[in-house]
């Protein structure tokens, strides 16, 4: 398995944050990122995980709830990878295909535009 210390790893997923086009995160509303070392036991490959209510959702109800969260996992992505730029191109894969969802869009939109 590749080596990479969480806080190189927290550092990659803000870089690909970072490279999502600002017009896109404006628009980005009640979410928070965060970077856990391992998946739930019941998905242990699971490279990134997002709970909330997608923005396409959202109505006139949506209020005062808690934030939407996208989980980027590092232990899979490390396990995946054979090289540093796999892994930052796997993280930044990963980050764009959570932030898609909030946005609404489905796993087979993304698989159809290579963020599978």
């Amino acid at each position: 398995m590749l080596e990479m210390t969480r806080e190189e790893f927290e550092e990659l997923v803000a870089e690909a944050l970072d490279r999502i086009p600002p017009e896109l995160t404006r628009l980005m509303d009640n979410v928070a990122v965060f970077v856990e070392d391992e998946p739930p036991a019941e998905d242990p490959e699971l490279l990134g995980l997002y709970e909330g209510t997608p923005l396409t959702e959202r109505g006139e109800w949506y209020a005062g709830v808690l934030p939407d969260r996208i989980t980027i996992y590092r232990g899979p992505t490390l396990r995946l990878c054979s090289s540093r730029e796999e892994v930052v191109e796997e993280t930044e894969v990963t980050v764009v295909h959570e932030v898609a969802h909030h946005f609404g869009i489905d796993d087979e939109r993304l698989h159809a535009l290579g963020y599978g």
